[in-house]
This record gives C-alpha cells, structure tokens and sequence, in this order.
C-alpha cells in the first residue's frame, strides 16, 4: 500500500470519528422526571358555631314548694317546663316570697341574677312587677292571676272556678246535713269566684245545699286553716272545700270522720278516707308555651291568658270510689262540656244572696264579668267581707 493510500484511509477513519462524535452530541438530552405535585395543605375548618346559651328563668313562689297546692302545683309546672326544653333553659325558683316589698326585692334580684323571664306566681305580686317591669326593659315577666299588663309584662291564670264547679257537683251528692263549709284565703274576685261556681255545682245536684264560709286572709297557714275547719264543722258542715294552699283542711276532715277535697293538686295521701275528689291545675302547658314563645323571639307582653279544661289546664282526679256512679258520670259530662264549650257555668238567670239578679235569664258571664265579682250567689251565707 503506498503513503498516499495509508493517509487517505486515516482521514477517512478520522472523519467518520468525528461525525460519530457530532452525532452523538445532538442527540435529545433525557430529562429528569418531574418530581411528585405536592398535597395540597388542607383547608382551615369553620370554627363550630357558638352553642346558645341558655335562657335564664326565674319563678318566685308565694309558699313553700312543699305545700301540697299552689307552690306544689306551680313547682310541677317547672319540673314539666325542663323536661320538655333541656339544656336549652336554666330555671330557678325562689320559695316563699311574702306578698310585700320583700318581693320587689326579690323579684329584682332574680333580674339580677341574669333571669330574663321571670313569673311571679300569685297575686300580691302584681304592684311590684308593674314597678319592675317597668324599671328593666330586657326581662319579660310573667304575673299569674294578676290584672295589669305592660310592654314586657303580661299576665296569666287558669280557671279553677271550673275545678271548684266540678267538686261540687260531688259535694252536693254526697253531705248528709245539706251544708257544705269553705275554708277561704283572700276576698278577691278569683276566690269569690270559686266560693259561687263550688256552690252552683252543688245546687245542681242538690238544691237543698248551703256553704258556709271561713276567711283566713291567707294564703298559706296551716294552723288558721285547720281552725276555720273545725269552725265549720263545728257548724254542722260535713263537706270542706278550700281556697287555700296547704293541706291542712283535708287533714281536719280526716282526723274528724268527715270529707273533704285537695285542691290544685292531687291530695289524696293527706286524708286518703276523707278525701273525695282534687282539683288540680296543670300550670305547665302554659310555662311552655311561653318559653317557647321567648327562645323563638315571639314573645309579646301586654295580652293576658286564662287557661281552664278546655287547654288541659284544669281538672277533677282521684274521685274516691263511693262516690256514685252517675255523679261521676255527671262530672265526665261537665268536663266534656267545658273542654268543648257546650256547658257553660255561670249562665242565667243567676240572683245574689241578696235575692238581686246578677245575670238575666239565659245571659252568659263573660270573662269581664268573671273577673269582677264581689258577691256570694244564693246558697252561699253571710256577706263578703267588704262588700257594700
């Protein structure tokens, strides 16, 4: 091979290197594979809403919640009020309140305490919670059987007059000497009230009747109600019924073999033989509802309620098994009437002790002339006390 072949051969070897090399270097690059997208960061959560607080209500009791009547009855009523709301409310109750400006103190203080419905739960309380009311605009307040409203105060009752009637549909069937004794607390229109439909419902079973009646100028006090009791049987009465709240009259018919009634709740274990019916008020339907109305924003003052059978406020329980059938029939036959509005009670013609007409013949009372009454129906003996 000569030179010339040698060189040609090594340039040739030597260009294909390098086109070999250039090749090489414009190849695609291999690139690195993408790292992994990371998590998103979660998103901050809402922070729960606030739960409510609760509604702070206040009851303030003329008696001792053991009483037996009034205070027991509207302590049930509260009982009831709490199993039905839960946590959604806190109540607390203050027990015998004197019916004097020891209530406004109390009543205030309640507010105080962060209550912002309160109910006061008897009469004497009404002049204390107008001025109140009136003083606290942020607290709604509730005056049981009282007259006088305010923007933030209103009122409510039941309608024992129609437990008082129903009672003596019992007692006129069931005295032997015809005469029938009342232990009474307060001369207001409310216990007048009772007196006359208790003594109406024993006329209508027994027109021979006539009551008796004993003031006591209280509420609540044992010893005086024992005292007018035993006055009253001492005067030939052989039935009691009472006005008041302790169970102290069922108790004198018991120790002295004659009957008796409870009255706003079911007494029956006080005087289990003297015992022939209770008239009893159920206050917590209404507590209820006006509960209700406040958490839901709907609460008005102002307005007045009167609740009786018809709203399950009031009834008869407990008649005592010698009672005759077809009274106890009769009662059922009451009952149903008020509950439906078909009986009414105080309906014409309607005459006064005195012998003077109050209602016309075939008038019927209305809730104004209910809540006015200053006077015994005939049957009923004596004057009221104050009364011209």
């Amino acid at each position: 091979m000569t030179d010339l072949q040698k060189r040609t051969l090594l340039k040739v070897a030597a260009l294909t290197a390098v086109a070999s090399a250039a090749l090489v270097g414009c190849g695609k690059k291999e690139e690195p594979a993408p790292a992994p997208a990371a998590a998103p960061e979660p998103a901050a959560s809402a922070p729960a809403p606030a739960k409510p607080e609760p509604l702070k209500i206040g009851f303030a009791y003329v008696g001792p919640v053991g009483d037996g009547g009034w205070s027991f009855a509207h302590d049930n009523g509260r009982k009831a009020l709490e199993a039905a709301m839960g946590d959604k409310i806190v109540t607390t109750f203050v027990e015998n309140v004197p019916e004097s400006a020891d209530a406004e103190r109390v009543i205030r203080d309640m507010a105080g305490q962060g209550n912002k419905l309160i109910f006061g739960t008897t009469f004497g309380y009404m002049e204390p919670m107008v001025k109140i009311a009136a003083d606290i605009k942020d607290v709604k307040f509730e005056h049981a059987t009282g007259y006088k409203q305010g923007e933030n105060l209103r009122t409510y009752d039941s309608r024992t007059y129609e437990g008082a009637y129903m009672a003596g549909v019992i007692a006129g069937k069931m005295t032997k000497s015809n005469t029938l004794g009342v232990v009474a607390s307060v001369p207001i229109p409310e216990v007048i009230r009772n007196i006359n439909s208790f003594t109406l419902g024993a006329q209508s079973s027994n027109p021979k009747i006539k009551t008796k009646v004993v003031w006591v100028n209280t509420w609540f006090d044992p010893p005086k109600e024992t005292e007018a009791a035993t006055s009253l049987i001492n005067g030939g009465a052989d039935v009691l019924f009472q006005n008041t709240d302790s169970a102290a009259v069922l108790k004198t018919a018991e120790a002295k073999g004659k009957r008796a009634f409870g009255w706003d709740s079911d007494m029956t274990a006080y005087g289990p033989k003297a015992h022939l019916a209770s008239s009893v008020i159920n206050w917590g339907p209404y507590y209820i509802k006006a509960t209700q109305e406040v958490l839901d924003g709907t609460w008005k003052g102002g307005g007045h309620s009167w609740w009786g059978v018809k709203e399950g406020a009031i009834d008869i329980v407990s008649i005592a098994e010698d009672v005759p059938a077809e009274t106890k029939t009769k009662v059922e036959e009451v009952k149903k009437g008020l509950a439906d509005g078909s009986f009414v009670i105080w309906k014409g013609p309607l005459k006064d002790s005195a012998g003077k007409e109050v209602l016309a013949k075939d008038a019927v009372a209305d809730d104004k002339f209910l809540s006015g009454i200053n006077f015994y129906v005939k049957g009923v003996e004596g004057k009221v006390p104050g009364a011209k």
